[in-house]
Parts: C-alpha cells; structure tokens; sequence
C-alpha cells in the first residue's frame, strides 16, 4: 500500500500498518492480528470492541494523531451509550472508520485474551508493625464539675490505655465522635495513624463499642508496562488478593521517554496521563478489593512505588525535567500524603506512602528492590537485575551498594515483536529446540502440555503469539541449534539444515508454528532478533557499567526480579548475554521483588525509615552521560557477547561456532573464532 493511505498504531500490541481511507478500525484490527473482540459481527450490538483513540503528537511513531482521524461519532454508537453507557473517549471498531494515521488503544476489556499480569505476592515473611492500628479504650463520661470535650477525653484515654499521648483528628473525626461515644456507651474502637514517626499519632476512624472487623492496605507496584496492586490485611499480614492490570498510559508512548515527549509535544499531555493512570488505579484498588469481598472504604493505607516517570505522573507533575540533563526530580524524599489528594476512593482519611526515589532515573521502585533484596547485609557481591521496560540495577555488599536504570524499551514485554503479545493465555511462553533435528516444541499459558504431548492442542486452544518469556527462550535456543549466529543473523535452510528457515526478504525467520487455520503461523524473524539485541545490549552495557565502577569484571551471584524477570530461565538469559557470565546456579529469582518492597513498607512502618536511610547511601551512575556506556552497548549486542568469553556459561551450553550472510543459500556459512 501507498503511504498516502493512513498509518495506524495499535497499542499495547505495538502492531501497525497501513490501510486505505474509509477502513474500519475492527477490519484493521484483524487484518494486524490485533487482540481486540467482537461477538455481533461487526453490528454495533455487543460492545466487545470498545477502542481509546489518542490524539496529539507521537514523535516516537512520526505521526500526528488529531480527532479527524475517525469518522464522526454516528447513531449506533450514540444508541448505545445513551442505552447501555460508554466511557467518554471510547469508540466502537465496528463503527469509526479510519480517515488518517491515529493511535488506538485496545483496552483489557475488548481484548480476547486476557492479559495475565504476573507480579503475584510471594510468601515473604514480614514484620508485622502497620502505621495504622486499631485500639479499643473506654473512655470518662462527662462530668459538670471537671469540664473537657469529648475529644480531649478519649485522647487521654489512649494515653493512658495505649501509650499514645497528643492524638489529633481532622474535623470529620470529631463529627463522627459524639454519637459514637454515646452509642458505644462511652466503650470505642479507633484507627490511629501513626506513619510519619511516634510524635505523631492521628485518629482515622472511630466505631462505637469494640469493632470485630479489621484494616486494611494495598501495595501497588506502578509500572510502565503493568500495575500490579496486593490488598493486605493491616491486622495480620495475609495477602487477601493480588490483580494487575497494563497501565493505560502505553497509549501516549510504550516507553518512559516517549510519554515525556508526548507531555513536551501535547499541551496539557501531563494531565491526560495523569488522568488516565488515576483512573486505572481506582479500577484496580476495586477489582482486589471484589475479590476480597470487602468494602473499598476500609482500605485505610496505600504504598506506591514507581520509576521517576510513573512517580511524577501519579502525583501530577509534569516529568519534562527528567527527560533532559541533569534529570531532575521535584522530589526525592518519601511522601505521606491523603489518598484523595490522589483521587483515590477509598477511605476519607485514607493515607498513601510513597517511597523515596534514588535519583532522577532510578525511582522508588529500585529502592523498594533494596528493601526486599537487602544487597547492603550481602557479604558476597550481587547484581540484582529489575527487568522490565525499564530496567533498573543494583550491584553491591555490605561495602557499597550502587544503582542505574537502562533503557531496555518494551521488547521483553513481547512489543515490537512480529507476533508478539503480552502474556496472556495462549501466548508461548516456554521454547526448547533439537540440536539435532532442529524441531521445536513448546508451552502455552494455561496449559501444562508440551507441543509435542498428546492432548496438548485440546488443552492449549488457540495459540495467539509469543510473549516475552517465551522470545527469549526461542531466539536462545536458536543460538544453542546453531540456527543464529553470534551477529543475529538467521541462516538459510541450507545454511542450517532445517526447512523451518524460510526466506523473508533478504534474511530469514524461523518457523516456530505452522498454524493451523485457527492458530496463526508464528515465526521469529531477524527484526525479532534485533529488537531483543537491542534491549538485552542495554540491560548488560548498564549492569557491566556498575561492575565497572566496582573495579570487578565477575559477580558472586545475580538476582533476576520483576514480572518477566521472574518467568525467564537464567541459562538461556545468560546465552543470550542479558546478564555477565555467572556460575547458573547463583542465578535466582527474587519474583517481583519491587512489589515485595512495597509490601514490607505497607505492614512495617520500621521498614520505611529503614529505606529512606539507605537510599541516601547509595551511588547513582547515570548511564546516559556516561561515555563507556555505548562501548559495552555495542560489544553486547553479540549473541552472547562480543568479546566476553562467557566461560561458564560454555561448560553447560555450548554455542556452536557458526556465521551467516544473506548471500546465498551455500558460502553463507563459515568458522568463527569466537562469538
């Protein structure tokens, strides 16, 4: 197609193309392979394929998306939000056509496949001290001859009851407080908020008489790619439920950068994410809190961490200033704040703690890494990798600790991928090929089956795409065949000896599933590849330069945190080269450990002034002015490594020593000394 046809761009999938004016956006969906639903058959009845179009500039994309890019809003539409309702902004795909490049967000609703947000709750164990307590007291009735407020008696009490001397309330407290004393016959129940230190000690709520119930917090884990949120019990610990969903703002840029960019390019941008993200938040905190059965409003605390992006934007403030030199923050500190400041509904005097950042791109959610994994009471050194979007890195002991973040972009996530998905059921997730043969067999989410296992079409159902897992472990295992070489060029059918090389353009793509009429044809292909040595090349370039300012060229151990880093295997990690050569079996996973962080600040009000001290300690390195960072960029982009020998990794996993070219199906292949 002429480029004069209009340039559409699917998000989250990232998928995109060109499609001539007049195009409905459901017909553009299926031709992509877009995750978007529909029941009716197009007639505008069941609602499945609800859309978000985005309108401004995407300098990433190079396009402008402006509100003209749709047809006009039209009466099937206009019936069905007036009968059944629809969220402002929302249009039906089977109804707005394509009139010019725009950007459509697919949201978790219209898609088919649901997305599974892994970042569950492990089981740590934690110390259970919650800045919000319950306290029953009984409280002197009034007496003519020594005059006092009922306020000024029930603190008193607490005083002397509980060791909780100058108690305070906000004016909502003390008009709830006369008829709860009175119908508690002078006996109440109160919440006392104390998360800002012993001096201060607030009372939340009171109930009369003795109160059978208990409190309750979330812990949220703000991604760029996914929030995930765990509802805890304040009196227990116990972790009710745990729910993530993709965060919206993927429409605005699947990167950190691009929503800075879209914030510096659309006037009022920041507030539009700002926005949309709150929203998304409310949503979660009400879908765990379903879950759990229980009533939004006695969620009394809140803890969030977030990358300095995702920190400015939740609290709103545009992040302009942490998209250019020195990178500023506004702030670095911790903040306690009201949760209707953040237009949470939840408790009225509900609380939020937000952890402290480290600096301008390493945020809260890195500190809440060094809370869970505790590199500073580590006697051996270890790297502990935060794989996501953006990853964030830690390399210390008990002598220092220090930290960057490293552009990784969204690869890992499964964007940029030719089929590529989030994970979500149907999406491969686990590869191994034959050395031999070169066959492969893989596994599915939701499904226990191998490929090659009776039963597993049955039990795997319609198989959608590759997730990140999954391409990390196809292209890996691809090295190990000898079916890529160590530039990540894929070689020809006769080059590997495999049919399953097939042609596509000037290089080759590998068949990883043929289809089946109702499955599409997977295939990793050489931009996969690329797409993935990019990303890998900059999570090591950024873990080789703290290794660097350590004065060490090994690590004793490496953790591997975060949702993806928790679902990948560390051999094939280390053949691809995302992580330095380490023995394998000092290659763990710590889960999602900025997750676990914030859970151990939600119930350990201790642990915050633990980490807001231990931030202050540890050395910032600033990958984007640091001028070796481009060398170890581009010798990592070699598969594993360009002049890493990786020796360990050898003993279990060697790589054959192979070479490519795209020119022909026989010469192509040659000897390499190292790779």
């Amino acid at each position: 197609m002429s480029r004069t046809d209009p340039l559409v761009i699917f998000t989250p999938s990232g998928k995109r193309g060109t499609f001539p004016t007049g195009t409905r956006v459901l017909d553009a969906a299926r031709q992509l392979g877009v995750d978007l639903d529909s029941v009716c058959g197009g007639r505008g009845i069941c609602s499945k394929c609800q859309v978000a179009p985005s309108f401004g500039d995407f300098s990433k994309h190079g396009i402008t998306s402006s509100p003209g890019a749709l047809s006009e809003w039209n009466s099937v539409e206009e019936r069905y939000k007036s009968i059944r309702g629809m969220i402002d902004g929302r249009r039906l795909g089977c109804q707005a056509l394509i009139e010019g490049d725009v950007v459509i967000d697919v949201p978790p609703e219209s898609q088919v496949h649901k997305q599974v947000v892994r970042k569950s709750a492990d089981t740590r164990d934690i110390v259970l001290d919650p800045a919000t307590r319950l306290y029953y007291v009984e409280v002197d009735a009034p007496d003519m001859h020594e005059p006092s407020g009922d306020l000024e008696r029930l603190s008193k009490a607490l005083a002397e009851q509980w060791d909780l001397p100058g108690t305070t309330c906000d004016l909502r407290i003390m008009q709830q407080l006369q008829p709860a004393l009175r119908k508690g016959d002078w006996k109440v129940t109160v919440a006392v908020y104390q998360g800002n230190g012993p001096d201060e000690a607030r009372i939340v709520h009171v109930w009369p008489g003795y109160y059978e119930g208990t409190l309750y917090g979330v812990a949220i884990d703000l991604g760029s790619t996914t929030i995930a949120a765990h509802l805890c019990d304040l009196r227990t610990g116990k972790v009710l439920a745990s729910s993530g969903i993709m965060n919206p703002q993927i429409r605005f840029g699947e990167d950190l950068m691009s929503r800075v960019s879209y914030s510096m390019m659309n006037p009022g941008g920041a507030v539009e994410m700002t926005k949309a993200v709150r929203t998304a938040l409310q949503a979660l905190i009400n879908t765990v809190a379903e879950e759990a059965a229980i009533d939004p409003a006695l969620i009394f605390e809140a803890v969030f961490v977030a990358n300095p992006v995702m920190h400015h934007l939740l609290l709103g403030i545009d992040p302009v200033e942490l998209g250019q030199a020195p990178f500023a923050l506004a702030t670095s500190d911790s903040m306690s704040l009201l949760a209707t400041e953040l237009d949470l509904d939840v408790h009225p005097s509900a609380r939020v703690y937000i952890l402290p950042c480290i600096a301008g791109h390493v945020g809260a959610d890195a500190a809440a890494v060094a809370l869970s994994e505790a590199p500073h009471r580590s006697e051996d050194l270890v790297l502990i990798v935060d794989v996501g979007t953006n990853a964030e890195i830690l390399l210390g002991n008990t002598q220092k600790v220090l930290a960057c973040s490293s552009p990784t972009g969204p690869a890992f996530e499964g964007a940029q991928i030719s089929s590529g998905q989030r994970a979500a059921p149907g999406a491969i997730e686990r590869v191994e090929i034959d050395k031999v043969t070169k066959e492969p067999r893989f596994r599915v989410i939701g499904s226990d089956k191998w490929s090659d296992e009776d039963g597993f079409m049955a039990e795997a159902g319609t198989i959608t795409g590759i997730c990140g897992s999954g391409i990390i472990e196809a292209i890996a295992e691809m090295r190990m065949a000898g079916l890529v070489d160590p530039g990540g060029l894929i070689g020809s059918a006769a080059q590997t000896g495999t049919e399953r090389c097939v042609a596509n353009g000037r290089t080759h793509e590998y068949v990883l599933f043929e289809g089946d009429g109702t499955s599409p044809r997977i295939t990793v292909t050489n931009g996969d590849i690329r797409a993935i040595q990019l990303a890998k090349a900059a999570l090591y370039a950024g873990a080789r330069l703290l290794m660097d300012q350590m004065g060490v060229d090994e690590v004793d151990r490496v953790v591997l945190a975060g949702a993806f880093g928790a679902h990948i295997s560390p051999m094939h990690a280390m053949v691809l080269g995302m992580i330095p050569d380490c023995d394998v079996e000092k290659v763990t996973s710590a889960g999602n450990a900025a997750g676990t962080g914030a859970r151990i600040a939600l119930l350990n009000v201790s642990a915050r002034r633990e980490v807001e001290a231990n931030v202050r300690k540890i050395v910032k390195v600033e990958t984007a002015v640091e001028p070796r960072f481009q060398e170890h960029f581009v010798a990592a982009s070699n598969i594993p490594h360009a002049t890493e020998p990786y020796t360990k990794l050898r003993k279990i996993a060697p790589l054959p020593d192979v070479s490519f070219n795209t020119n022909g199906e026989d010469g192509g292949r040659r000897r390499r000394r190292r790779g």
